[in-house]
C-alpha cells in the first residue's frame, strides 16, 4: 500500500470530520476533498481521482447508496463507510452498492489504517474478479460468434466444421485481424446474402 493517500473524504458535521482528517493526517494521509453529502460524490472522485472514499455518517440513506451504486459503476474506487448504528440491512445494502469496508461506532485512531489496508485489498480483490467476469463473457460471446460463423460458412460453402475454421483462420490471418473480428464479418455478409435469398 501506498505511504499516502488522497482521500476524499464524505462527513456531513464538522467537527467530527476535522477529527477524521486529523487521524488521516496523522498516519500520513491528505483529505483532497470534504463533501458534506454524497450527492455529487460520483462527480468529485472524477474530478479528484482520491486514491480512496471515506464516508462518516449516521448510517447510509437511500440517496447515500445510490450515489455509491452510481459510483461503483462509473468510476470505482475503495469506500469506507464509518457508521454510527448497526443494522445489518442497511450494512448488506451498502456492501451490494461498492463499500469495501463497513465499520460501526465511528472512526476510532487506532484503526485507520489498517482499515484502509483491508479496504483496498477487498476492493482489489473484486476489480480483479469483475475483469475476469469480463474476460470470460467477451470470450463466451467471441466463442458464439465463431461457432455462428463456422455454421454460415459450412452450410453456403458446403464443408465440414473444420475446413470452415480453417477458412476464418486463414481470413484472419491474411487481414491481420482476431478470428472474433473476421467472424463478426462473416455473419454480416453470409446473414444479408440468406435474406437476398
Amino acid at each position: 500500500m501506498p505511504t499516502a493517500l488522497d482521500v476524499l473524504l464524505v462527513d456531513d458535521e464538522e467537527v467530527r470530520a476535522a477529527m477524521v482528517e486529523e487521524a488521516l493526517t496523522r498516519e500520513g494521509h491528505r483529505v483532497i476533498c470534504h463533501l458534506k453529502s454524497p450527492a455529487s460524490l460520483n462527480d468529485m472522485v472524477a474530478r479528484h481521482q482520491p486514491d480512496v472514499v471515506i464516508i462518516d455518517m449516521e448510517s447510509p440513506d437511500r440517496d447515500t447508496l445510490e450515489s455509491m451504486t452510481q459510483l461503483n459503476r462509473e468510476n470505482p474506487r475503495p469506500v469506507v463507510f464509518f457508521a454510527d448504528h448497526h443494522d445489518p440491512d442497511t450494512m448488506q445494502s451498502a456492501l451490494k452498492a461498492g463499500v469495501s469496508a463497513y465499520v460501526v461506532d465511528g472512526l476510532a485512531q487506532g484503526r485507520v489504517e489498517p482499515i484502509i489496508e483491508v479496504a483496498i485489498a477487498r476492493f482489489e480483490a473484486f476489480q480483479s474478479m469483475r475483469q475476469e467476469l469480463d474476460r470470460t463473457r467477451t470470450q463466451l460471446t467471441e466463442r458464439k460468434r465463431i461457432e455462428r460463423a463456422k455454421g454460415l460458412l459450412m452450410r453456403h460453402q458446403s464443408c465440414d466444421e473444420e475446413q470452415a475454421y480453417q477458412m476464418l483462420r486463414k481470413l484472419a490471418m491474411d487481414r491481420s485481424q482476431r478470428i472474433a473480428e473476421v467472424a463478426t464479418s462473416v455473419i454480416d455478409i453470409l446473414e444479408r446474402l440468406e435474406k437476398g435469398l
